[in-house]
């Protein structure tokens, strides 16, 4: 069945939790890496170039 008794079955289950480093529910139960921060693969922080330069750009916007 696709209706409402088949969503009620998925109360119970859970596949993201709270990372330990920056405190975002984006931990992934099965892979257990956290997808905002990198806790988990990595020992640095996760951030990229377009992130900087995003930020960048709305600052020096006039």
């Amino acid at each position: 069945m696709k209706g409402t008794h088949s969503m009620g079955k998925k109360s119970g289950s859970k596949n993201m939790i709270a990372c330990r480093r920056c405190g975002k529910r984006t931990l992934t139960l099965r892979g257990r890496t956290c997808s905002s921060c990198g806790f988990g693969s990595s020992k640095t922080l996760r951030s990229y170039n377009w992130q900087k330069t995003r930020k960048k750009s709305i600052l020096f916007k006039s």
